[in-house]
């Protein structure tokens, strides 16, 4: 196993652009496959693409936010405090590799944006414990945690579904997480991953102790990320009102209690109904009450924006590519060829495959909705097909070659200080064995 993740991380690390470049090379494959493929010609596709550049930028700003709202309560000193005790539970490179693997999981089982930052943290803070460890193959087991992320709380198609006035309304109706989210083929999923992509993590550990150690410079320069604050910060000496505003722990506590408040009011009013917009409130007003003050509050949402650059700077392209892939009918020819050769038993795992080449050029799992619900949903009601089941395969599509697309690979590399093909060959790995499980959960189940 490690030998053949050796492979894969010298042809990656030999071969694989940045993410950004990654974005560029893929907005030209599409231009090219739209002309060759469809019948439009090279204007149509320029314009396909300018016109869809700015077509997810509601998207673009939820996505952003569960980022930077996960980065924020990640980065409270309560958090922070737990993170340092969980690492002391790891004291041997291959403790440090099986504990940043689960807890990243669970974490992004909770919310993804969260879960990315979790598992970075928690890495560093492992990392200064246990110096021997692969650093890399310590940040790839922490983003492998992110596989998990559409079949948990911050899933978008489930989420999606679930929410009324959502665009397939009419067609599926509103479907509830107890039918995805808390369905057998997602529980057995989910679970088969939570306890076996921490052994194949430990599986792919290099036999010799220094190869792959954690630069100490690179530990200095995040020292501010992960240092614990042992003592109370000092109330700062305010002269005038607003600064006395801004280091209020009154003020937090007041607007944190009413959005509290109103969670309480939106669980008791619609029972478990978690859609992207709750998600981020919990996250947003748990971060506020357990900064303490407003101030601290927005000087760690200043870290988290610089954190999510990559993605706000990358979305436009990604939608100009699916302007592409939409305006042209490439991701109607993909869609329906899977289709076309799917019956009642099969229709949800090619649409787990579909949904996982799609993925490469529209790595967002509500972007890929808008594409293939129109598509699959109709497919699978006429071949008498569980809707939900079908929803859940293209999630799980979207979710697992996220592992070999850098896109929301770039927050954790960003905390870490890497680039993303120092960590996208041990991914290529991972990529490999989750298809097994996947695979048998939306066949079998």
């Amino acid at each position: 196993m490690s030998s053949i993740a050796n492979f894969f991380d010298r042809m990656v690390r030999r071969y694989l652009p940045d993410a950004f470049l990654f974005a560029i090379i893929l907005t030209f494959i599409v231009f090219i496959l739209g002309i060759v493929f469809t019948d439009n010609s090279p204007v149509q596709m320029v314009e396909f693409w300018g016109g869809g550049f700015w077509n997810l930028l509601e998207f673009a700003m939820q996505m952003s936010l569960i980022v930077v709202t996960g980065y924020i309560l990640a980065n409270s000193p309560i958090v922070k405090r737990l993170l340092g005790k969980i690492s002391k539970l790891a004291n041997t490179p291959g403790q440090a590799i099986l504990l940043v693997t689960f807890v990243a999981s669970i974490a992004c089982l909770i919310n993804y944006g969260f879960g990315l930052v979790v598992g970075a943290l928690l890495a560093i803070h492992v990392a200064k414990r246990v110096p021997s460890v692969d650093y890399r193959l310590l940040m790839a087991s922490a983003y492998s945690g992110f596989l998990l992320w559409h079949g948990g709380f911050s899933g978008s198609i489930p989420l999606t579904i679930a929410t009324q006035g959502h665009f397939l309304e009419e067609t599926m109706g509103i479907i509830p997480v107890t039918e995805t989210l808390f369905s057998s083929y997602n529980l057995f999923i989910v679970g088969t991953l939570l306890i076996s992509l921490p052994l194949l993590n430990r599986l792919l550990m290099r036999p010799t102790r220094n190869v792959g150690e954690i630069d100490p410079e690179l530990l200095n320069l995040q020292a501010s990320v992960i240092e614990e604050e042992e003592v109370e910060e000092a109330e700062e000496k305010t002269s005038t009102p607003a600064e006395r505003l801004e280091n209020s722990r009154v003020i937090s506590i007041l607007i944190g209690l009413l959005g509290l408040a109103f969670i309480l009011y939106h669980f008791v009013q619609n029972g478990l109904n978690l859609n992207i917009n709750i998600v981020n409130f919990i996250f947003l007003f748990f971060g506020i009450l357990f900064h303490g003050t407003p101030r601290r509050f927005l000087n760690s949402a200043t870290d988290a924006v610089k954190n999510a650059g990559g993605i706000i700077v990358q979305f436009p392209f990604y939608a100009g590519i699916m302007g592409m892939m939409i305006s042209s009918g490439l991701s109607d020819q993909l869609s329906m060829w899977f289709v076309n050769i799917s019956n009642d038993f099969t229709l949800p795992w090619l649409s787990f495959i579909s949904a996982g080449i799609l993925n490469f050029f529209v790595p967002s799992g509500g972007g890929q909705w808008a594409i293939q619900g129109d598509i699959m949903i109709p497919a699978a009601i006429g071949l008498d097909v569980d809707t939900a089941k079908t929803a859940m395969a293209v999630a799980w599509g979207d979710a697992w070659t996220n592992m070999v697309q850098p896109f929301w690979a770039l927050p954790i590399l960003a905390i870490a200080g890497l680039k993303v093909r120092d960590i996208m060959g041990f991914c290529v790995m991972i990529l490999f064995w989750s298809f097994i499980p996947i695979s048998i959960g939306l066949l079998f189940f």
